[in-house]
């Protein structure tokens, strides 16, 4: 009798958010279709484990993990044509960002990662835009900026922009800087809005700053070999799954972003700093 063939899927947040909720999907439609022939099970959050976020690379990568996600932005020393997305407004909508991801630049760049590490890439996360917390000051220009300890991603275009604005760039682990962001010891980090309310960041940051600055991808990286050695079927049954929980998981990033409690106060304190006048040309309105 043969043996279900094991999925392990890994990530490093709850079971609430998108990510995760993406994984389930998958995990879903394969138990569907293959019954007892696959053993589907999660790790939602490697960080409970002990582990570091970035950990989720070798997890995978040494075949410990089946598939995971991680931001793009992680892999930019290993693999430079990643830092392309990492420049700063790169891009302008969202809509803009999903079709360069889904279509020759999200290939290209899969291409180059495959070419460099024991991975297959079948899709792309969204991580979304990012913006500014901070313990300080609010942030209405550059200048306001200067000094302030900022933790970025292992990237150096994500380094340098924040060097150009003045501020003092970090690159830390997000378990690190959570805990430095508990201890007063980190001033600023920048992340989507979800991201900011799923790690807590907003208990301990009173300023938050709508910027866009960058837009991030979370490529779904698979073992390569595991994923290589399954049956026609199961990897094509994959391939789909993956694309059906890509198109779910960033409907879900955009109602977290909506529905984030760090939102609302940003709003408010905009009408105070800005005319009303101004605030009616936006396309939303305030």
């Amino acid at each position: 009798m043969n043996r279900p063939i094991p999925i392990r899927m890994g990530g490093y947040g709850p079971a609430t958010t998108s990510f995760s909720r993406g994984l389930k999907l998958i995990g879903d439609r394969l138990a569907a279709a293959f019954g007892d022939q696959v053993d589907v099970k999660y790790v939602w959050n490697i960080m409970d484990l002990g582990y570091r976020a970035e950990d989720i690379l070798w997890l995978v990568e040494d075949g410990l993990l089946t598939l995971g996600y991680q931001s793009s932005s992680y892999l930019t020393d290993r693999v430079p044509e990643l830092g392309l997305v990492d420049y700063p407004f790169v891009f302008q909508t969202t809509p803009q960002a999903r079709a360069a991801m889904d279509g020759a630049l999200g290939e290209a760049l899969a291409r180059a990662l495959e070419a460099k590490a024991n991975y297959r890439i079948l899709g792309w996360f969204e991580n979304g835009f990012r913006h500014i917390s901070n313990r300080l000051r609010p942030i209405r220009r550059p200048a306001d900026m200067s000094g302030m300890r900022i933790r970025v991603l292992p990237s150096k275009v994500h380094e340098r922009t924040f060097e150009l604005l003045g501020a003092v760039p970090l690159r830390m682990d997000l378990t690190e800087a959570i805990a430095a962001i508990k201890a007063g010891t980190l001033d600023a980090q920048e992340n989507p809005f979800a991201n900011t309310v799923t790690y807590g960041v907003h208990k301990f940051h009173r300023f938050h700053s709508v910027t866009n600055h960058f837009y991030i991808s979370r490529p779904i990286f698979f073992h390569r070999p595991t994923f290589d050695a399954w049956p026609a079927r199961l990897q094509q049954a994959m391939r789909e799954a993956v694309a059906a929980a890509v198109a779910f998981q960033r409907d879900l990033a955009r109602q977290e972003d909506e529905a984030s409690a760090a939102v609302q106060p940003i709003y408010a304190e905009a009408r105070t700093l800005y005319p009303e006048q101004i605030l009616k040309l936006l396309p939303r309105g305030m």
